[in-house]
């Protein structure tokens, strides 16, 4: 190779060379599986719709996207007292997970954002289809389809989580005139929900029985939001801006608890004010790049057993729960209280803690919810149509079970993908990235696509 050749390789900025002119990918962008990511959506989607929902793509034939736009200025609005490291992690992460309302609560184990758009872009995902999450946890999916105008299902068996999601899609477009007017009377506004709980001193702390957004009284919606407020009982804005009132309130709770450095008193009125400037941000991008928002179905259910038609759902994506890693009903034990939950009841019910006290028989419990769930998958999706399957290697817990070296294991993302070809899902694509904050654990996740065959 001459040199001439060699200095304008060297010359060329990878991995934007990949790309045409125009096209820019966006900032701090690190992960080999969002490079390929990206190149799978440049391959896939015309320029329009790579403009219009492409997840990795800062601008597209020299015009800003609407990624970009979602997630362009600050950040995240963060309290006086967080750390440096945390408000460096918002910064670095703005087109990762600082945008939408993904920033409400800050749920463990959840999903980043920008990767599941990409996923569901490259599943062939377009605005007007459904897809569905089974196991929606803090409900990332339903809020990402809303915002790429794709209609979606939610289900998850935890009414917190359920409660969690729903609020997170209906921020997208409540008004958010009371949320602010509660932001100067933020005390009171606590007041009232403290009074409906016990404020927890350790986990699973029983709180008073409290009714989910499922059935809203009229007493519930007279907390105060300024001396002379007098809102309309049954109003769809009084609901919605109870239900995200509510969620600060847990939010601030829970911080306190694994914090110990201020009250949950102390901590509400910042964590609202990053609330409502999460929501108003949001709302602000969704109308000004004039985004029409997919409709979402969010419910507390089974996906053992999920009650949707058949063959009705353009795909599916969803990820089992880390049960080996995190425990999710001791770590939202208050949360789940404060909802009047039968914590044995959904320890039975949910993937990954069933079964007795043996690591084994956990497994096994696991295996066979895991099938039963992919059956149920592969029931509602329409053929020629993709499951994917986001799972962590577990590798450490899987090799103290069958007593072999962690290298020997069967990783769950290949027990995934035979559990799915048993049930007509057939593996297409595999992509492997890393897991940052739980290598003890587990270090890497697969994003594992089954194709209805």
């Amino acid at each position: 190779m001459s040199d001439i050749v060699t200095s304008a390789l060297l010359r060329e900025n990878f991995p934007e060379s990949l790309f045409p002119d125009g096209y820019e990918l966006i900032p701090d962008l690190k992960e080999i599986y969002e490079l390929q990511l990206a190149y799978y959506e440049y391959k896939m989607l015309t320029s329009q719709e790579l403009s219009e929902n492409g997840a990795f793509f800062a601008s597209v034939e020299g015009k800003p996207t609407r990624h970009f736009e979602l997630c362009a200025g600050e950040s995240l609005y963060l309290p006086e007292h967080s750390s440096g490291k945390r408000k460096s992690f918002f910064e670095s992460n703005i087109f990762r997970t600082g945008y939408g309302t993904h920033g409400l609560f800050p749920y463990r184990g959840k999903f980043h954002p920008q990767m599941i758009k990409g996923i569901i872009n490259i599943m062939g995902i377009k605005s007007g289809d459904t897809i569905l999450d089974p196991m929606m946890g803090s409900g990332t999916v339903p809020v990402e389809a809303s915002l790429m105008g794709i209609h979606s299902i939610g289900v998850d068996a935890s009414p917190f989580c359920s409660f969690m999601a729903k609020t997170k899609v209906d921020a997208l477009f409540m008004p958010l005139a009371r949320v602010e007017k509660a932001l100067n009377n933020s005390d009171k506004v606590f007041d009232y929900f403290s009074k409906k709980s016990h404020s927890p001193i350790k986990r699973n702390t029983k709180a008073k029985k409290f009714n989910s957004y499922e059935s809203f009284r009229e007493e519930e919606s007279k907390y105060l939001t300024s001396e002379n407020d007098s809102p309309s009982l049954e109003s769809d804005e009084t609901k919605l801006t109870h239900n995200l009132l509510l969620l600060t309130y847990l939010d601030s709770v829970g911080y306190a608890e694994r914090s110990k450095r201020k009250s949950a008193k102390e901590l509400f009125k910042g964590i609202l004010q990053r609330y409502f400037f999460v929501c108003k941000k949001a709302q602000d991008a969704i109308s000004k790049t004039g985004i029409t928002l997919g409709k979402a179905q969010v419910s507390t259910g089974d996906a053992r057993h999920l009650e949707i038609e058949s063959e009705s759902i353009s795909g599916v994506l969803f990820s089992p729960p880390y049960s080996f890693a995190i425990d999710y009903i001791e770590n939202d034990s208050f949360h789940l209280n404060f909802f009047d939950v039968d914590l044995s009841n959904l320890r039975e019910s949910m993937i990954g803690l069933r079964g007795g006290r043996l690591l084994m028989d956990k497994y096994e419990c696991y295996k066979a919810d895991l099938g039963q769930s992919l059956k149920e998958c592969a029931r509602v999706l329409k053929h020629g149509c993709i499951c994917s399957i986001v799972i962590g290697t577990n590798s450490s817990q899987l090799s103290k079970i069958f007593r072999v070296p962690k290298d020997e294991v069967q990783g769950l993302h290949e027990l995934t993908a035979e559990l799915g070809a048993a049930t007509g899902l057939q593996l297409v694509k595999q992509i492997e990235r890393s897991i940052h904050g739980m290598s003890n654990t587990m270090r890497k996740e697969y994003i594992v696509m089954l194709q209805k065959t």
